[in-house]
Parts: structure tokens; sequence; C-alpha cells
């Protein structure tokens, strides 16, 4: 790949970025909206040189049609450790590791699995260190296991929505629910889980073995 100027490198960072955070690339719009840029077409022209350079390829017809090349280099569902209040998921510097699921394992799509960490759903079979398997959504129906947002920290509960309040319930006697506001802007649903993997950490790393259980 030929040599990028600055303003290629950030164009390009923010695309693998976008990715990351959202699964999907950033439309032009988004592009000349995120840099400022006049017109849509600047963010085109860009695209365009990073393209000839090789760091980028277009595909023509769709408004996100921008393909990374050594995107097939990581393959598999990214497993998310701890998650610095205020930051997305899906950030880089949270990744651990990739794994390779078969999607017949959940009936709904696996976006990422999430590292648990405590034991306040100890109670359901979801442990400290299980790798919990989480479906992208804002949007929840009482009695879902949700991973939720609450002044920027994440946490895993129970989601059952009153008329007025969010009731985050831990399934563990040893914890207190979590009442919200639900008129709060202090929260949101990242995501509901759709199952959960035990992973066995006494073996080596080329050697572990997992267990895939389903939620519901």
């Amino acid at each position: 790949m030929e040599q990028l100027t600055f303003r290629q490198t950030e164009i390009l960072s923010f695309i693998q970025q976008t990715i990351r955070e959202t699964g999907m690339p950033p439309t032009r719009a988004e592009i000349a909206e995120h840099f400022e840029f006049r017109s849509i077409n600047a963010a085109e022209k860009h695209l365009q040189a990073l393209a000839k350079k090789g760091a980028i390829e277009l595909l023509t017809g769709t408004s996100r049609g921008i393909l990374l090349p050594d995107a097939a280099s990581v393959t598999g569902v990214a497993v998310v450790g701890r998650v610095a209040a205020g930051e997305p998921i899906l950030a880089e510097q949270y990744v651990e590791d990739y794994y390779d699921i078969d999607p017949r394992l959940f009936r709904v799509r696996v976006d990422y699995l999430l590292r648990v960490h405590g034991t306040s759903m100890r109670d359901i079979g979801i442990l400290d260190g299980d790798l919990l398997a989480v479906h992208k959504t804002p949007d929840a129906e009482n009695g879902q296991i949700v991973v939720a947002r609450l002044n920027g920290e994440v946490t895993v509960k129970r989601f059952k929505r009153t008329a007025k309040k969010i009731h985050l319930l831990p399934e563990n006697s040893d914890f207190e629910p979590i009442i919200v506001d639900a008129a709060s802007g202090d929260f949101c649903i990242e995501g509901i889980a759709v199952g959960s993997i035990r992973t066995d950490y006494s073996q080596p790393r080329a050697r572990r073995k997992t267990k895939a259980r389903k939620n519901g």
C-alpha cells in the first residue's frame, strides 16, 4: 500500500472505527459531516484516493460500499472485556479476542461476546468469566437479560419497565435492584443477551473448551 497523507490516514481511521462500533462502514455524508467537508464530493475524492493507494476497496451502487482489504484477516465474533465509562463497547482497545461461532447455536444474530465480571447474575447460570452472547439493539422486553449502560457504566441485568421506572434486576440475593427514572438520559440499552458461553480457562489457550447455552 502506498503511503497515505495525514488526512487520508484520518479518514481511514474513521472508517475502521465506524466499522468496529457499528458493524458497517460510514456513508459519504457521514464522512463529510465528521470532517466538516463542504460537500459529499470532497469525501468521495478522498475515498477514491484511498482506493487508488490500496487502503480500501469501493463498491458501486451502495452508499456504504467501502471494504477494508484486510478485513478477512480478523474473523469471528469480537470478545469484549472491561469497558471504560462512556466508551463504545466495540472500541478496539476493549476487544480481547475473536471467536468463531456456529450461527446455528443461537436463534438471534450474535454481534459480540461480552466477558462477564462479577456474580450478580449467578442464580441463572451467568457466572464470572462467562462470555455473554449479545445482540445489539436499543430495545428490550420485560424479563429479558440486557446489557445496559447507566451513567456511562456497562452492566448486565434482567430488564423490567413500569410506567415511570426502569428496574435492572440482579439474579443473586446479595445484590440490590437498580431503579432508574424511565425519562433519564443517563440510561440506554446496548443489547440483549441471547445466550452464554462457558470457557474452561484451566486449559492452555490452544486447548480451551467452550460450551454454549441459549437464553430463553
